[in-house]
Parts: C-alpha cells; sequence; structure tokens
C-alpha cells in the first residue's frame, strides 16, 4: 500500500468537518461537567485503571495517561449525545455503551487475563481510544475508500481533532494518530460475502467481515510477517486486536449475544423506516435473528488475532451449538416464517425468551 495512503488518513477534516455535535461538546471542560452529572461512576473507573497502569509501567507515563484519559472523556460524552441515551437520536447498538462494552468489558477481561506485560502500554491506550471513538460517527452517506466505510474515515477525523484538543501532536505523535486511524480504518464491517481464513493476512481476495485483516494484507504489501518491521508489526497487531475487540460478542455469554443482535436490529429497523410493532418489519427482523445471526457468527466472524482467539475463542465455541440450537428453535415457532398479524416485535420478544431458555 503507498504511503499516501497512511498520509491520507491524516488529512479528513475537510471532507469530514465537525457536526453539531462535536461544536456542542467542544472541549474537556464541557465533556468533564457532563460526565460528572451523567456518569460520576466512570471517573472512579479511570482512576482506577490508570493507577493500576502506572504501577506497572511507571510514573514517566503520566502525561501520556492523562491526555488519554481526557480522550477517552470527550469521546466518550460526544458518543452519548449524538446517538446515545443523552441524545434525541438514539441508536440501540452504536452507542456509549457499545464503547464500554468495548472498554471496561472486553479490553478489561483481556487485561485481567493477560496481564499488563501482555502489550506495551501505548498499546493498551491506543486501544481504550478505539473502543470510544471508532463508531463516533454513524450517519455519514455510503461510501467507500479502499474499502474504509465513511462512517469510520468521518470518526477518524474527528477521533484526531480530539486527539488535538487534549494536547497530542500530529507531528510529534504522528504514529500514535496512524495506529488510531488505522485500528478505526479496519473496523469496517463488510456483510456482503464470506470471511477469509483468519490468520492469513496474505489473502487479497475480497473477502466479508472485518476489513482489517485485508488491511493489514496491503500494508505489507507483498512481505511475509517474518519481513516486517517493527512499525508495521505494531500496525498489524493493533489492527487485528481491535478488530477483534469489536466482534467479540460472539464469544460472550450466549444472553448476551442475542441481546447485541436484538440491539443491532433494533438499530437497523429504525435508520430503515419500519416500526418494531408494524408488520412490515416481521420478515426482516426474523431473517436477520435467524439466517443473519448465523450467518454473521459461521460465515462472516473470525478471530483474526492470537490474543482475541486466546481470550474469547472458547466463548465462541460454548455458543456454537446455543445459536444452532435459537435459529432452529425460531424456525419451528415460525413455520414457514412470521404469521399474518406478526410484527417485528413479537420475533424479538420469542428471541429473547429463547436465548434465556437456552442461556
Amino acid at each position: 500500500m503507498p504511503a499516501e495512503f497512511v498520509a491520507a488518513l491524516l488529512d479528513l477534516d475537510r471532507q469530514f468537518p465537525a457536526d453539531a455535535t462535536e461544536h456542542r461538546v467542544r472541549d474537556l471542560r464541557y465533556a468533564s461537567t457532563a460526565l460528572r452529572e451523567h456518569r460520576p461512576d466512570l471517573s472512579a473507573v479511570m482512576h482506577d485503571v490508570g493507577n493500576s497502569c502506572l504501577a506497572h509501567f511507571g510514573e514517566q507515563y503520566a502525561s501520556l495517561l492523562r491526555r488519554t484519559q481526557d480522550a477517552l472523556a470527550l469521546s466518550f460524552v460526544r458518543m452519548s449525545m449524538r446517538h446515545g441515551s443523552w441524545a434525541r437520536d438514539l441508536h440501540e447498538y452504536h452507542n456509549e455503551m457499545h464503547a464500554l462494552e468495548l472498554l471496561n468489558g472486553r479490553l478489561s477481561r483481556m487485561r485481567i487475563e493477560m496481564g499488563w506485560q501482555a502489550l506495551p502500554i501505548t498499546d493498551w491506550l491506543l486501544l481504550s481510544l478505539f473502543a470510544t471513538c471508532h463508531d463516533l460517527r454513524q450517519r455519514e452517506s455510503v461510501g467507500y475508500w479502499h474499502e474504509i466505510g465513511a462512517n469510520e474515515r468521518a470518526s477518524i477525523a474527528e477521533t484526531f481533532r480530539i486527539l488535538d484538543s487534549v494536547g497530542f501532536s500530529r507531528e510529534q505523535d504522528r504514529e500514535f494518530y496512524i495506529c488510531l486511524g488505522l485500528m478505526i480504518a479496519g473496523s469496517t464491517f463488510d456483510a456482503r460475502v464470506s470471511a477469509p481464513n483468519p490468520f492469513n493476512t496474505a489473502d487479497h481476495a475480497s473477502s466479508g467481515g472485518s476489513l482489517a485483516p485485508k488491511l493489514v494484507s496491503q500494508l505489507a504489501d507483498g512481505q511475509a510477517p517474518e519481513e516486517w518491521d517493527d512499525i508495521l508489526q505494531r500496525r498489524a497487531r493493533l489492527m487485528l486486536i481491535a478488530a477483534d475487540l469489536d466482534t467479540a460478542n460472539v464469544g460472550e455469554p450466549f444472553v448476551s449475544l442475542a441481546s447485541s443482535a436484538v440491539r443491532l436490529v433494533q438499530e437497523r429497523e429504525k435508520r430503515a423506516g419500519r416500526a418494531l410493532n408494524a408488520t412490515e418489519s416481521a420478515q426482516p427482523v426474523f431473517d436477520f435473528l435467524t439466517d443473519g445471526q448465523e450467518r454473521y457468527f459461521f460465515e462472516l466472524h473470525r478471530f483474526v488475532s492470537p490474543i482475541g482467539l486466546d481470550v474469547f475463542g472458547g466463548g465462541k465455541q460454548i455458543n456454537e451449538d446455543k445459536v444452532r440450537r435459537q435459529s432452529e428453535f425460531m424456525r419451528q415457532l415460525f413455520p414457514g416464517g412470521p404469521r399474518p398479524g406478526c410484527t417485528g416485535q413479537h420475533i424479538i420478544d420469542a428471541f429473547l425468551l429463547s436465548a434465556d431458555a437456552i442461556g
């Protein structure tokens, strides 16, 4: 991949300028006040995790940690006020709770199971920022550039402006920006075709699932992994771990997996203009929660990093039979599809009840 591609990630501001939420949540003071009012618990969590981080890596990283925590606060509040629980335009899936699923859930689990020593401190900080920044923008017109979605590119642009505002420098911290931009770019998820071999990053074929493996392959430009320099190794590692964090719902307790599917279909139906209490939503909801769920779980999703596979792979194996059993249950309950008069909400209710029973 030409060097111009990487440089272009630093120059997305004109294509994706600040929106009303970014102007409203313009600085750290505003974000800090909003956090104290709405989520005072998160400040305590950041304080505790930050102290643990410095105790392991050393006080020389205090400034880097503080700037990262400032960026976390700013990005979290913008997610909450744009499409989250504090917003008028609530997105049931892509909201601040999804960010916390990654930040306080999956990333914390990775840290607890693997230990701080599993990754350098900067990697941990970049992964935490990925959690709150990768879905910042969700209302961009559909469009792709090097297969990177418009929402992801807009999120990269806003993320870089957040970094600017809390004391990072695009010159002095250029690699920090680039790594985070590549991680967000790689989170583009393609549901159109089947996913590739999970660890075959040399596979250039168009493929579904997370874009990260293909971007890694393009960055490598034909080099075998043993030929990669330290920079490419680090970029690849971060992109693949980030992709796994974003899709690790497949390895979580089954009820959580089912809940995430419901939140996603609720958001999709709202975006499509179909009310869940209307009959027109019944068939698309049914298809999503049966064929669509199976296709995501068995065809599109692959763990693409060794750490992701180690931490979450066992949970996915446990869920394999449960996903099949739930789809079979739904097809038996609705033979031939939803009955006349059935609504999307009826399908969701049955899906959640079956998840509790299978549990």
